[in-house]
């Protein structure tokens, strides 16, 4: 995935960034990135709209990105309903709130045909270049430096751009970080396999459901076109066993909860059925010429669905920081810096919450007194809810339920 110059014959273009990657991390950041004033390629080889493995939850901090953007609108727009509860059964007791926080009462779950081809309209709107179905073959060096991208469009013509900086934001496998090779830290094993679909006739009423039982676990939530995604659980110990018969595990799970069994019984099933499983690492995301954002960057465990919102803010961030070099406010490598210092900072206490919250074993005696404490308080139950929505931090509602239980504290209000 290295070169240090153009191929012969290749048609070759200059910009001040390119995107790699153009989905919720790779969209946005080329769509700020473009209304600073800078110009801006972002290439995908997909063409939109299209589809990809995703959660597709966006909790209030990512509606308040789109809010920020002038997008929120467009996406209410498609239809998707409005999810303003949120129920965490975990067998002898249930945990119900309200996911509400930085002004917005609900949550939105668009499919991702319908967010990214969104996303993307708004990079070009913008004034970004958007090349969609462009495969990258390269990504380009001198020396140590990134200096831009080799690849082709679907009709087979080679093309070289250079840029000033290049950003990965193409997920997990993303082809900047494997040509870059970056730093990981805090790292973890796949903790979880899971599984997904959609079923047509499964009503939510602004529910997000999610159900612990044992060794197992599921969640459902509404999305575009009436549907309703369920998505099943198992560890990693069990994935090879039950790779081979996905539909008999996934019921089995459902079966757990019998109700919601049957109500899934009475359903239709929309799609087939799709499977991921994901490691849990901090990316360093940058070095000389490239940038990382996005899944690229930062990954984790899909159990509390921070990865829209995650890449929203770290779109944000990155473009803030990439602004700041291009027009000279800022050194590379101390903007960079910054950059990385603040998605730590806001992300590493829920990282470590979602890496706890997706072990299907049952908690320490500790953690159990404290979340049957939350049960007993509505209260309490919001403020669990808005930390499983990226609200309020995790280390905030423990050490104040804490607290509470020592009577040191008031309920939360």
């Amino acid at each position: 995935m290295m070169s240090t110059a153009g191929s012969a014959g290749a048609e070759n273009h200059d910009h001040d960034v390119v995107v790699v990657g153009a989905r919720c991390a790779g969209a946005p950041t080329a769509m700020l990135l473009a209304r600073y004033g800078h110009q801006v390629l972002v290439v995908d080889r997909a063409t939109f709209p299209s589809d990809t493995i995703s959660t597709h939850l966006i909790h209030p901090p990512g509606l308040a990105a789109l809010d920020r953007w002038g997008l929120l609108e467009r996406v209410v727009d498609t239809g998707c309903p409005p999810i303003d509860t949120y129920r965490f059964d975990l067998g002898p007791f249930a945990l119900t709130g309200s996911p509400a926080g930085e002004g917005f009462e609900a949550a939105y779950a668009p499919r991702r045909t319908v967010l990214d081809k969104l996303l993307v309209d708004a990079a070009a709107e913008s004034g970004a270049e958007v090349r969609e179905g462009f495969t990258v073959e390269e990504i380009l060096f001198d020396g140590d430096t990134v200096t831009g991208i080799r690849g082709h469009g679907r009709d087979g013509g080679s093309s070289v751009h250079r840029a000033r900086i290049v950003v990965g934001a193409d997920g997990l496998h993303s082809s900047v970080a494997r040509a870059t090779d970056p730093v990981a830290y805090a790292e973890k094993p796949k903790i979880n396999a899971y599984y997904y679909t959609y079923w047509a006739g499964l009503p939510m009423r602004g529910m997000f459901e999610t159900y612990n039982r044992e060794d197992r676990a599921f969640a459902a939530w509404p999305t575009n076109d009436d549907l309703t995604l369920v998505v099943c659980g198992w560890p990693m110990r069990d994935f090879e066993t039950n790779r081979s018969d996905v539909a008999g595990n996934y019921h089995a799970t459902l079966s757990r909860v019998p109700d919601f069994a049957e109500r899934v019984s009475t359903a239709a099933q929309a799609e087939r059925f799709v499977g991921t499983a994901v490691a849990n690492h901090f990316h360093k995301p940058y070095g000389p010429g490239w940038v990382l954002v996005g899944d690229a960057g930062y990954l984790k465990d899909p159990i509390t669905a921070q990865g829209i919102q995650d890449a929203f803010r770290d779109a944000e961030r990155c473009a803030r920081a990439v602004d700041d070099v291009l027009t000279g406010r800022r050194l590379f490598d101390e903007a960079m810096h910054s950059a990385q210092e603040a998605r730590d900072a806001e992300v590493m206490g829920m990282y470590e919450f979602t890496a706890q919250f997706a072990v299907l074993e049952p908690p320490p005696p500790e953690v159990l007194q404290l979340l049957v404490a939350t049960s007993r308080s509505p209260a309490a139950q919001d403020e669990f809810v808005r930390v499983t929505a990226g609200v309020t931090p995790p280390e905030e509602f423990f050490a104040h339920m804490q607290a509470r239980m020592a009577g040191e504290a008031p309920a939360p209000s």
